[in-house]
């Protein structure tokens, strides 16, 4: 992994992915918070039609790039799934075929930090990532 010569300490990335219809148009977002809470990025995409556990996932995949590029060393990744969260914790097991491959480009993905952790929160409380998905679904 290409960190930068002075590496931050630790991220909070909170993600959000959905869908409008299940598959349906779908978007993901990403806020990177600094140590300090300044938010250092947000970002949020469509990603085309797919159902909302992918996005999630994506959404997941995207705020650990992010926070790597950003040169983190620390990662809390924050998310409103709590299927998602809870199968990246290893509490729930990965069922369907196409989720299990995300998972693992998940875990893969984690490999590159010193230490990781992942909560879920309750929506209301990951409501910059969710105006930032439905922004991107409304354009």
């Amino acid at each position: 992994m290409n960190r930068s010569a002075d590496p931050l300490e630790k991220l909070v990335v909170n993600v959000d992915g959905g869908a409008r219809g299940n598959p349906g148009p779908a978007a993901i977002a990403a806020v990177v918070q600094g140590p300090g809470g300044e938010v250092l990025e947000e970002r949020g995409e469509r990603i085309g039609r797919t159902t909302n556990n992918v996005a999630e996932y994506r959404a997941l995949l995207l705020g650990i790039e992010r926070a790597a590029a950003l040169g983190a060393s620390e990662l809390e990744l924050v998310g409103d799934s709590e299927l998602i969260v809870r199968q990246v914790k290893g509490e729930y097991k990965v069922k369907n075929a196409a989720m299990r491959e995300l998972h693992a480009e998940v875990g893969r993905a984690l490999e590159e930090f010193d230490r990781w952790s992942i909560r879920h929160v309750l929506r209301e409380q990951n409501a910059e990532a969710d105006r930032l998905v439905n922004e991107a679904l409304d354009t």
